[in-house]
This record gives C-alpha cells, sequence and structure tokens, in this order.
C-alpha cells in the first residue's frame, strides 16, 4: 500500500515538473535575436522636389532588398524637413547643402550633421527679359534668397562675374550690407528660395538653383545669363542626426543614393543641371 502511494505521488511529481518546463518555453522564444535581425527597418525620409524626390524613388526598391523599408515624407517648404528631423519625427531629410544646414543649426542649437553628399546643382541667375548680363539696365530688380547660405552665394557668384564688389574676405557669409561696390544700381530683393521662381515675372535677374529653375524649362548652361564658378561647396547632401548618422540604416541609404544607379539617372536625366558629388 504504501509502495502504491509512493509511486503516484512520483507521477503526480513529474506532470508539476513537465508542466513548469512548458511555461518556460515562450521565455525562451522571446530571446531569438536571429529572428531580431531579420525584421525590416523603416526610415523615413524629408524631402522637397525633383530630383530629390527622385533620387529617392530609385534606391527604395534598393533599399528594400537590404531589409530597409524607404518611406519617403514630400513636405511643403525649406525649414519644414530640418525641424523635423531635429524632432526625431523623421530620421534623415535630403534637400540641402551644409552652408544651409549650418545656419540652422545655429540658429535652433540642433546638431543636424551631413552623411553623404549627392550632387552638385549648378547655380544660375536668370532673365525673361535679358539675354546675356550685358544687357542689364542700372537700376534692374535682382532677386535672390533670402537665408543667409544662399544670400552669401548669390552675392558670391555675383562679384565673381564681375557685376558687385564685395568687402573682402566675407566670402560666402556675405549679406547685402558687404557690398561695397554697384555700378549699375541693382536693387537686391530678398525671397522664400520656394517664392524664386513666381519672381522670374516681376524680377530683372533671379539667381536659383536647377530645382527651380527645371520645372521652368529652364537649364543653367543654355538659359542662365551666368553661373557661378564653383559649386562643390554647396553639394544637395543627405542630412541625418548626430544620435543616428551612425546607424546601418541611415549608412545603407547613403551607400544605395551615392550609388551607380543614382550616378547614371543624373548623368542621363540631369547632365545639364546637376553634377553626381560622389565617384
Amino acid at each position: 500500500m504504501k509502495a502504491k502511494l509512493m509511486l503516484t505521488l512520483l507521477a503526480v511529481m513529474l506532470v508539476v515538473a513537465g508542466c513548469g518546463q512548458k511555461e518556460a518555453a515562450p521565455a525562451a522564444e522571446g530571446t531569438n535575436t536571429d529572428n531580431e535581425a531579420t525584421q525590416e527597418v523603416t526610415l523615413k525620409v524629408a524631402t522637397l522636389i525633383p530630383p530629390m524626390t527622385d533620387v529617392l524613388d530609385i534606391v527604395k526598391p534598393l533599399l528594400k532588398e537590404d531589409g530597409v523599408n524607404l518611406e519617403v515624407v514630400v513636405l511643403s517648404d525649406n525649414v519644414q524637413p530640418n525641424t523635423a528631423l531635429a524632432n526625431k519625427e523623421v530620421d534623415a531629410n535630403f534637400f540641402q547643402h551644409l552652408p544651409y544646414m549650418t545656419q540652422y543649426n545655429e540658429a535652433h542649437n540642433s546638431n543636424l550633421v551631413g552623411v553623404q553628399p549627392i550632387y552638385n546643382a549648378i547655380y544660375g541667375a536668370y532673365s525673361k527679359t535679358y539675354k546675356s548680363m550685358d544687357e542689364l539696365p542700372d537700376g534692374a530688380t535682382v532677386a535672390i534668397a533670402n537665408d543667409a547660405s544662399n544670400t552669401g552665394r548669390s552675392l558670391v557668384m555675383m562679384e565673381q562675374n564681375g557685376l558687385i564688389k564685395l568687402k573682402e574676405g566675407v566670402g560666402f557669409d556675405a549679406t547685402l550690407s558687404d557690398v561695397i561696390e554697384n555700378p549699375k544700381n541693382f536693387q537686391f530683393k530678398e525671397v522664400d528660395l520656394l517664392m524664386l521662381a513666381r519672381m522670374l515675372d516681376d524680377a530683372d535677374l533671379v539667381a536659383m538653383t536647377p530645382a527651380y529653375a527645371s520645372p521652368l524649362g529652364l537649364t543653367p548652361k543654355k538659359d542662365a545669363l551666368f553661373t557661378e564658378k564653383d559649386d562643390s561647396h554647396f553639394a544637395i547632401t543627405l542630412v541625418a542626426r548626430e544620435d543616428n548618422k551612425d546607424s546601418e540604416a541611415i549608412q545603407k541609404l547613403a551607400k544605395r543614393m551615392a550609388g551607380p544607379e543614382v550616378k547614371a539617372f543624373f548623368e542621363e536625366n540631369y547632365a545639364d543641371i546637376a553634377i553626381p558629388a560622389f565617384k
């Protein structure tokens, strides 16, 4: 009788032990890092207009092969992409050159950083009325961008082409107060970047990048009265934050954006207005 009772107790103990082992199984599954590593990562990238949007559309399916789901966020002005990135609403942006980014960082105490230069956009000055800069009349209205980096870029371009003279040493930090010689008494009008194309109807001369000239059917090599001498300082760049610039997903994005598919796209479609900023 005692032996039978002991056998019964032993059987119960084995069943209880077996149940305990089954309950521990889900925790073991939860530590399967291999499954987590294969999960797709989503990257949100803010941008504005072509060819920036075109580049992102090209790399989107390529990134899919790398396990990255690219979500392109098209915004409506040239401040929102940096604000969204600084606030961690997006992971990166693609619309600006580094001088503009630096200006934003200084104004907003942000930590945005350049990751990969993508293309150099040929900056030029356009007119609906005049065919050469020699035709520009005294007192002509000249529209330029109102942000500090592009104001300086516009003024340096005009100095390079002999239209004005700036204080020595100011370079791309030039403002209108740094113009010390203005033989034709040009009247400068500073406007938002996105308003430059519209100013072509109202101003005698408009300084702008191909991104704003191209929708009007204008290219710097064929239509600009003059262009800047060196555009490498203003390469349009993939920008992220200090805290995520080295992440695997951002680096995969940078590699694809500086890949042969994007290079071929610029050479085939934008040879007159943009030059790849990578080899």
